[in-house]
């Protein structure tokens, strides 16, 4: 809740293109209800603040909130009632600027092994944030390095999740 604070001065301040705000993981691979139960009511309520926040000083309209993660977790419960990693399906949210709300992308299968419809990749769902955060997907820009690249390697922002 505080780093969710802080991030919204940060937003209105102006200065900051880009701010994470972490809560230490949520690698559940024990005891993963009772980790959640908590997780849960605090990510549900500091982003409810935040998103209302934002609507209300009319900052939603450029502030674009992901949320996401490395793994999605098995549907499949462990031993020390946890669930482990498992990328093979798995959630993330996009909300506010540039992207259009109340819709959902993708379906998995009963269980929530395998993604049925929307695959994506990590560079088209880096690609979209990109695009909906206006910055130039198909320019390529040179490392510190001297290396070429672009900011999603190869990846295609997905035009239906976009406003």
């Amino acid at each position: 809740g505080q780093g969710v604070c802080l991030a919204k001065r940060l937003i209105e301040k102006g200065g900051c293109k880009f701010i994470e705000v972490s809560d230490g993981g949520w690698d559940t691979h024990v005891n993963n209800f009772d980790a959640l139960e908590d997780k849960l009511m605090v990510l549900d309520t500091a982003l409810n603040a935040l998103v209302e926040d934002l609507q209300a000083s009319g900052l939603l309209k450029k502030t674009l909130i992901v949320i996401t993660t490395d793994f999605g977790r098995t549907p499949i419960i462990n031993v020390n009632d946890g669930r482990d990693h498992h990328p093979g399906a798995f959630s993330s949210a996009l909300i506010g600027a540039g992207i259009k709300g109340g819709q959902v992308y993708g379906k998995s299968d009963e269980k929530g092994m395998k993604v049925l419809d929307g695959v994506v990749s990590p560079q088209d769902f880096n690609a979209t944030i990109a695009a909906a955060a206006g910055l130039p997907t198909e320019q390529i820009l040179i490392s510190p390095e001297g290396r070429p690249f672009k900011i999603a390697d190869k990846g295609k922002p997905i035009p239906s999740l976009l406003a």
